[in-house]
């Protein structure tokens, strides 16, 4: 016999998890209904996302799949919302996607939409046809689609899950938004320097030769630095695209993931407002999971999954193991050393009360502040400190051409006196 975990509901409303034996699906759902339970989800119990470990190449392939096939979360919000809209006034789920296929203007997605319209047509589930398109369609959206057909509440799934989308894209867009002037910063400052060393430099190198200059170190070691990358410009290109290679192969692996998030998380300002960022995308799906009706180890796993963090992935993994050795879940997350007291505070009481959907639903508006308070900070104090910083970088550099010169003029100076 095989082994079904499932969740109901019994004739007093209660709600209660647990695994029963039967011989096939529909018999554990007989044995479920026969004392008068409601069934919200029954599925088999090896079942789970992301099973075993992925080879680096393997998680290369996925990426690259991921890029080829993937749209926008701002596409995957109206669509879903849309959705939600058509079904809930009286529109069959193929008729839905038909009108939204036919209106879609990314090209990707629509290819998507007509492949999941036609394994409806062929006899597919929703959640079925969706689970075809991994880099459209996530494990967490999956499953949540497959909880509300099972519970027959997907018209109230898909509103929460656009609701829940739609949180998502707006902190993505604040902290991208953070992010966007910083990155336009750096990369300018990268330019400018590249510039110097390029063509400027050399400019110079040539007036001191001319006059068989006595230079000072500084500006020896710049001018060795810019005859180095002129001589060498296809090579010193390639060394910077390998570079950026073995980083993103690096980030690839496991433990160079791992590093590099907890180098994100440790960053002055920043690091809090990716941990906040975190914190609220972790709560919000935790609380639409557990009020869809999601087994609690699956509720654990899918959250591992979306918080797109090693360092907090991992600790979500040991406390799902130690939820199966019967931790509650806040003792749990305690013993991992990455949620903060507030977070574990809720859990508890929610665990305690039987309310830890709507607990945690606080909770990310709770952290959804605070990423809009670091933000704000950071538009006061980011730019000035970028400038500062612009500045030096591009005045030493400078300052090192122009060293000579200042030498030349202080033995002048000397001189005359």
């Amino acid at each position: 016999m095989a082994a079904f975990q499932y969740i109901i509901k019994d004739v007093k409303g209660a709600r209660s998890e647990g695994i029963i034996k039967a011989n096939t699906l529909d018999d554990a759902v007989d044995k479920l209904t026969a004392e008068g339970n409601t069934v919200i989800t029954v599925k088999a119990a090896a079942e789970g996302s992301f099973r075993g470990k992925m080879s680096l190449f393997d998680k290369l392939m996925l990426q690259i799949y991921k890029w080829r096939t993937g749209v926008g979360l701002k596409a995957l919000v109206f669509f879903t919302r849309q959705m939600a809209t058509m079904f809930s006034a009286g529109l069959t789920i193929e008729k839905s996607i038909t009108n939204l296929e036919s209106s879609e203007k990314n090209n990707k997605f629509r290819k998507v939409l007509h492949k999941v319209a036609g394994d409806i047509k062929k006899g597919f589930s929703f959640s079925e046809a969706l689970e075809e398109h991994p880099g459209v369609f996530n494990p967490l959206y999956v499953s949540l689609v497959q909880a509300g057909e099972i519970s027959g509440t997907l018209h109230t799934v898909l509103d929460e899950l656009a609701l829940y989308l739609e949180k998502m894209e707006d902190t993505k867009r604040k902290v991208t938004s953070a992010m966007t002037y910083p990155a336009f910063i750096l990369i300018f400052l990268i330019l400018v320097t590249f510039g110097l060393f390029y063509k400027i430099i050399p400019m110079f190198a040539k007036v001191y030769a001319d006059f068989n200059a006595d230079l000072p170190v500084p500006t020896q070691i710049a001018i060795g630095i810019s005859s180095w990358i002129g001589a060498n410009i296809f090579f010193f290109l390639l060394i910077i695209l390998a570079i950026v290679m073995a980083i993103f192969l690096f980030y690839l692996t496991e433990k160079g993931r791992y590093l590099m998030d907890r180098i994100w998380l440790n960053i002055p300002v920043l690091g809090s407002m990716f941990k906040n960022s975190i914190l609220s995308k972790f709560s919000r799906t935790f609380s639409i999971l557990m009020t869809a009706g999601v087994p609690i180890m699956d509720t654990l796993e899918l959250s591992e999954n979306v918080v797109q963090n090693a360092v907090i992935e991992r600790a979500v993994a040991e406390a799902r193991e130690l939820v199966k050795e019967g931790y509650t879940v806040a003792g749990a997350l305690k013993r991992s050393g990455e949620f903060p007291s507030t977070l574990l505070q809720l859990v508890q009481t929610g665990e305690e009360t039987g309310d830890m959907d709507r607990l945690l639903a606080k909770a990310a508006e709770f952290y959804e502040k605070l990423v809009d308070s670091v933000i704000d900070r950071l538009s006061s104090l980011i730019e000035p400190l970028l400038i500062v910083i612009m500045a030096a970088v591009v005045g030493t550099i400078v300052i090192i051409i122009y060293l000579p010169i200042f030498k030349l003029g202080q033995a002048i100076s000397s001189g005359i006196k």
